[in-house]
């Protein structure tokens, strides 16, 4: 079966990240497309949304818009009618509920998500600090953590951080080193410490990627410690051992997307805060590198 192409319009008096998001949250569930993206952002003025019309009469397809201004709307929706295009705003029903649920209209004020407010500057401080502390850098401001990520290298610590810092989460990453000492902060750690846990072939190929990247030149692929899949397995083992020792839940990156990642750093931390204002202790955790041992014979 050929896919079939389409345009896309999505129109916005922001950024567009909201459309841009439903945008790729739905199509995600089309195996067979192919879609054109036209992505119209900070449209504001009528003199802007002409050019958009002159753009989606010239490649025609379904608009998704997020226009604030109802003369701009009204103007949008006359022209897509005209050319028989279907044209929504995905936030219109949302808004109609919460409208009925508070007992009051919205304003009408565009980009209200983009305010330069106490969260905003929260966001903007936890990027600063991701930045400080990556690595395992900084280690004394860990205490002023709001969760830390441990793991072996190139387990997508720092990218899982920033991601955290967008969401104005003070995220410091610690890498798991063979032979290397942990912070002394990690001794008591006053924030929700979590590891991630990678496979052991899936590591190899990022590893060998990132050999290739550097130019690591005189190195043999085929001898280093860094991609030798015996050394490999046992510096995953130790580390997952060191996690289980801890308490520290460990979680499995090998087939999540950065977001999916966060999301359940998230959701640890929640119960981390839960258990503290309860008073309770954390359940002693299976040991998670069963699963890795079986993979080959105990040693004495």
């Amino acid at each position: 079966m050929h896919a079939r192409q389409i345009n896309l319009h999505l129109v916005s008096d922001s950024t567009g990240e909201t459309l841009n998001s439903i945008a790729r949250a739905t199509l995600a569930r089309f195996e067979n497309h192919h879609v054109i993206h036209h992505r119209w952002s900070l449209v504001r003025s009528r003199l802007q949304l002409d050019r958009v019309l002159e753009g989606i009469e010239h490649e025609p397809g379904p608009v998704l818009y997020t226009l604030v201004d109802s003369s701009l709307r009204l103007a949008l929706e006359e022209t897509c009618g005209r050319l028989g295009l279907p044209c929504f705003s995905p936030l219109d029903p949302v808004m109609d509920l919460l409208q009925g649920a508070i007992g009051a209209r919205a304003k009408e004020k565009r980009a209200a998500q983009h305010v330069m407010d106490a969260d905003y500057f929260r966001r903007i401080d936890a990027m600063h600090y991701v930045l400080s502390h990556d690595d395992g850098q900084g280690t004394l401001g860990i205490r002023d953590a709001d969760v830390v990520l441990v793991g072996v290298s190139r387990s997508s610590k720092t990218p899982t951080c920033f991601y955290l810092a967008n969401r104005g989460i003070k995220a410091a990453n610690v890498p798991l080193v063979p032979g290397a000492a942990l912070p002394d902060a990690l001794e008591n750690p006053p924030c929700p410490v979590v590891g991630l846990h990678i496979e052991v072939n899936a590591l190899i190929d990022i590893r060998r990627h990132r050999l290739k990247i550097i130019g690591a030149a005189g190195v043999r692929q085929d001898a280093t410690d860094y991609i030798d899949p015996e050394a490999v397995k046992a510096e995953i083992v130790t580390a997952r051992r060191l996690c289980t020792a801890r308490g520290w839940p460990v979680i499995d990156v090998t087939r999540r997307s950065i977001e999916e990642t966060a999301a359940t750093v998230l959701q640890l931390m929640e119960a981390w805060h839960a258990r503290r204002k309860d008073g309770a202790q954390p359940h002693e955790p299976e040991d998670p590198a069963a699963a890795v041992l079986s993979q080959r014979p105990a040693t004495p």
